[in-house]
């Protein structure tokens, strides 16, 4: 199979869709790699290292769109980068349709088949291609919340540990999967005040067990999300359902109840936020304020760490890519239930359930797809 590997094109995002060494197994496998000039530039990746690793270099995307059968990149593709999809063409990236109707109709007339990094599961109930980047900016959300947070930004001028005499920052992250679990976790190192709501007492009962004593968790509810409203100095937005848009938990409304120059944290941004006044930000230009309110909303936050985000995202993404490619991804899916939820598009068709309730378009089964 030939694969192609493209620069990002998505404003400020450097990283690339397959190191090196992914490059190198493809090959390994039989197959052809073609990566575009530069494409691993801003991660790290010299184009002699695909070089060293077998594959070949080519300058242009319209190039590599033309040859591959298989696009492996990062983020969705962007408008123009879809003109380039034909039919039977496999891409496999993240994709994050359901707050996206336009790429979602040019997916389907594209006639490509669009398999979804965010919605492959694992036996385990998981997402693992989604995870290792939940992992990445659930450790930055405090970072990058910490630097709204300062005066300079628009934010209450408040240091998250505090000083001897002086309290810390009071910290509510909404959602204690992935994200807020690692959000949790680096915001109590800074030394800040947390708490995680959840609505699951299994997890609940687990962050209590693994981290006692690092911060509080309670059970999420309106009522309980309001009280921690009114005295957060930081809310960082964690919440996820599998493919589908993510609630609007936090009302303007509200803001008025909350302390001036608090900031928010949406990491579910890429589904369309979590909070009612989010809009997708860059990292250029990643804070506005709503009503005195300071707001983060970068959609490609690991982007900002590319390197590692690169290397954690190639880690999860090779074995099902040599699949794909080995296998092809009809029988590839045939053999793996959970590679074949991540089959979002094919053919014209929409067969993700979730993105077609949001967007209100018709869907049909995978495993028909997969039957033929």
């Amino acid at each position: 199979m030939k694969i192609g590997c493209p620069a990002e094109i998505k404003p400020q995002e450097f990283r690339v869709g397959m190191t090196p060494n992914a490059a190198q197994e493809a090959v390994a496998h039989g197959h052809e790699v073609i990566v575009q000039a530069g494409a691993g530039k801003g991660a790290g990746f010299e184009d002699a290292a695909y070089i060293a690793a077998g594959a070949r270099i080519l300058d242009s995307a319209e190039e590599i769109f033309a040859i591959a059968d298989m696009i492996v990149k990062v983020k969705e593709p962007q408008a123009a980068e879809r003109k380039m999809l034909r039919e039977g063409q496999l891409l496999f990236t993240y994709l994050h349709l359901a707050p996206d109707p336009a790429q979602t109709r040019d997916l389907l007339d594209s006639g490509c088949t669009a398999i979804a990094y965010e919605t492959v599961t694992d036996d385990r109930g998981g997402l693992p291609l989604l995870a290792p980047m939940s992992e990445v900016a659930g450790r930055l959300a405090p970072q990058v919340g910490a630097w709204t947070l300062q005066k300079a930004n628009g934010g209450r001028g408040v240091l998250m540990g505090g000083v001897p005499g002086v309290g810390p920052a009071d910290v509510l992250v909404i959602g204690g999967g992935v994200v807020g679990t690692h959000a949790a976790r680096i915001a109590a190192g800074m030394g800040a005040d947390v708490t995680v709501l959840d609505r699951s007492l299994p997890r609940l009962r687990y962050l209590d067990d693994a981290f006692a004593g690092v911060f509080k968790t309670g059970y999420s509810s309106a009522g309980l999300l309001e009280e921690h409203l009114t005295r957060a100095d930081m809310v960082i937005g964690a919440v996820l359902i599998p493919g589908a848009e993510a609630p609007k938990l936090v009302r303007r409304d509200q803001f008025p109840t909350m302390k001036p120059g608090a900031a928010l944290v949406d990491v579910a941004i890429d589904q369309g936020g979590c909070f009612e006044t989010s809009k997708p930000t860059t990292h250029a230009d990643p804070i506005y304020d709503v009503d005195g309110i300071m707001h983060y909303c970068v959609a490609n936050m690991p982007g900002a760490v590319a390197r590692t985000s690169t290397i954690a995202l190639g880690n999860a993404t090779m074995p099902f890519m040599l699949a794909l490619a080995d296998k092809g991804w009809q029988q590839a899916c045939a053999d793996d239930p959970h590679l074949l939820n991540g089959l979002n598009v094919h053919a014209g068709q929409l067969t993700y359930y979730a993105v077609g309730r949001a967007l209100g378009i018709d869907v049909i089964s995978p495993q028909k797809i997969v039957k033929g």
